[in-house]
């Protein structure tokens, strides 16, 4: 019913952006929550930054402040997240998530809706 599409992940060099971009559809759909979380190879999936549609306030992982920036377009159904100052320890696959009760932030287990990723690799 619902699908979440993410772009603009790709190979950057260290120090480099990049700026993903999650895609909702689905005609009932309805979020509290955006977030963004990551996965890399043999490692488990963490969160990197969330969203709350109402009254915008932001969350980041320690490791992604003051460099990653969520942000939304309610009028596109889009969730992007900007991405600076790129180390190679940021290489993974990007997911972007939605969450429908206000449960949850931090934790993936909270999240209802998935998309299928975008990589991003960061060279040294």
């Amino acid at each position: 019913q619902v699908q979440l599409v993410e772009s603009g992940g790709g190979l950057v060099q260290a120090g480099g952006s990049l700026r993903l971009s999650c895609a909702a559809y689905g005609r009932t759909f309805s979020s509290y929550t955006m977030g963004w979380f990551r996965q890399a190879p043999g490692k488990e999936r963490e969160f990197v930054a969330a969203i709350r549609w109402s009254g915008g306030p932001t969350y980041y992982e320690d490791s992604v402040k003051g460099r990653f920036t969520i942000s939304g377009d309610n009028a596109k159904n889009t969730v992007y997240l900007q991405m600076n100052s790129l180390k190679p320890e940021d290489t993974a696959v990007y997911l972007c998530a939605a969450e429908t009760t206000g449960r949850g932030i931090w934790s993936p287990f909270m999240y209802d809706y998935w998309g299928q990723g975008t990589q991003v690799t960061v060279s040294s």
